[in-house]
């Protein structure tokens, strides 16, 4: 103690001893809070690298189908038929 006061030395030494641990804590605690807060902003941007894949997948897959239904609709014999026609006429 500097100088004597009314209260206890107990109390005073103790406020004392407090006031050092959370300073001494403050860095750490701090380099805590940032690995977890960057942690978490990984976590969200795999999670969001996940879901663009899943709807990547999903709409190569509805362009696929869309793409075969469109071959399947077609009257090829009739394609075939007129095709060989325009080609033996212009010989």
């Amino acid at each position: 103690m500097a100088f004597p006061t009314s209260v206890n030395d107990q109390i005073t030494d103790s406020v004392t001893q407090v006031n050092v641990a959370v300073l001494a804590n403050s860095p750490a605690l701090s380099m805590a809070n940032l690995y977890q807060a960057t942690s978490q902003a990984l976590g969200n941007a795999a999670h969001n690298a996940t879901l663009a894949q899943q709807q990547t997948n999903i709409i190569a897959q509805a362009a696929a189908t869309t793409g075969v239904s469109l071959l399947y609709s077609l009257d090829t014999s009739a394609t075939a038929k007129t095709t060989k026609l325009i080609f033996s006429s212009k010989s």
